[in-house]
């Protein structure tokens, strides 16, 4: 690299580490152009991208379908906020319903926000459906868990990161071991409200959980009389090969949570979607925002959710992932310990003795490969969903390579 170039990418990480706060440890390369699966930095080098912003492009960079639709919209009107009505929110919120099966839906911008919804109408539906006793429900989650970054979510998180230092939290949830169906049922209580969990712990390092534990858990609520709401923010929209991870296991949940990919990375859009008992205990002035809904995010919505569809997205990610598996599978290294993988999506946890994960997706960002990290010794791999058979091959090479 010439003194030029790494001038150049330098000065944006100065300025940026001088004037932003540290809450990220970003990869050192700064991001200025966008397409389909790669990225391109300041310097000019080429990368593909292989985290999709965390599932959130899933449609691929700057997709010209959903910018030109956001670009006709933002000319005509972007915010009315939800004081007005406007004739981009009905549209969606048919569409995003019949996409999902559930009956209604309450717009966000956040992942976040779509969980305090979630956590909001759970908790409702507890008092004035099934009768809890007021500030008693009870919401089970998973060890490992990770569903957003605000003061409630991070109270029931098991990382210290996340809750460290930010207490006293929000009562009424109560942690149970992902994945152990006898622990979940051991948690109930008559005041649970609802089993709340990811169908895979994205976060956690794509952590997939034993055959016929989702089927489990709709069993249980079923059985006592409480909510099973899955938090597909990351898993949803074609990430591991079906439109939900739930769909994997043939159950229906009573709510899910979904975002990121919802706008396929253009603009901040969330949703909690429900039936319409659990929907109907929100009432005027009780929950709000005043983004959420917004024209511009419902214009951008819509043409992400169509691109999803019309170019087959979520069954490349079917097809395509069995290879991806296929090859994942077959790296020969002493350095691998386990391999998930489920549509496009994969976590490779490191032996101790391989060292920290964040030094390979070093190596692979100096051979245009970008990857991150997770829990000291997992690589997560969650590409956009356009990406070919040859890119994922190129791909997988350069994991050999590394890993070698």
């Amino acid at each position: 690299m010439t003194m030029t170039a790494t001038t150049k990418s330098t000065e944006f990480i100065q300025q940026e580490d001088q004037y932003g706060a540290h809450n990220y440890h970003p990869l050192d390369v700064v991001c200025t152009r966008g397409e389909g699966v790669y990225l391109t930095d300041v310097d000019g080098k080429q990368y593909m991208d292989f985290l999709a912003a965390y599932s959130a492009v899933n449609q691929g960079h700057n997709h010209p379908r959903i910018a030109a639709a956001m670009i006709q919209q933002i000319q005509t009107l972007a915010l009315t906020s939800r004081a007005f009505r406007n004739d981009r929110f009905p549209p969606l919120l048919e569409k995003l319903c019949k996409i999902t099966g559930f009956a209604k839906a309450l717009l966000m911008n956040s992942g976040a926000e779509a969980v305090e919804t979630a956590i909001k109408g759970i908790r409702k539906w507890a008092y004035d459906v099934k009768g809890v006793a007021p500030g008693q429900a009870e919401i089970i989650v998973a060890e490992g868990n990770f569903h957003g970054r605000t003061t409630t979510i991070v109270g029931f998180s098991t990382d210290p990161d996340s809750t460290t230092g930010f207490g006293p939290f929000t009562p009424g949830f109560r942690i149970v071991p992902y994945g152990d169906l006898k622990a979940v049922a051991a948690a109930i209580t008559p005041n649970t409200a609802a089993i709340f969990m990811e169908p895979i712990q994205g976060e956690g390092g794509v952590l997939i959980p034993p055959a016929g534990f989702l089927k489990g858990l709709r069993k249980l609520a079923d059985d006592n009389h409480c909510l099973l709401v899955l938090d597909e923010i990351q898993s949803g929209f074609g990430r591991t090969g079906k439109m939900f991870a739930f769909e994997h296991e043939g159950i229906r949940p009573d709510g899910i949570t979904v975002g990121k990919a919802l706008s396929g990375g253009f603009y901040p859009v969330s949703a909690f979607l429900s039936s319409k008992e659990v929907m109907d205990v929100f009432t005027p002035g009780i929950h709000g925002s005043t983004y959420g809904g917004n024209p511009l995010a419902c214009a951008v919505a819509t043409a992400a959710l169509d691109v999803l569809i019309d170019e087959h997205l979520v069954e490349r990610s079917a097809e395509l992932g069995l290879h991806f598996k296929a090859r994942l599978e077959g790296i020969k290294s002493k350095k691998v310990k386990a391999i998930r993988c489920r549509g496009l999506w994969a976590g490779i946890d490191l032996t101790d003795d391989a060292g920290p994960a964040k030094s390979y997706c070093y190596a692979l960002k100096e051979r245009g490969m970008l990857c991150k990290d997770t829990h000291v010794r997992t690589i997560r791999l969650a590409p956009p969903l356009v990406i070919t058979k040859e890119q994922i091959d190129w791909a997988v090479d350069q994991l050999e390579a590394v890993l070698a």
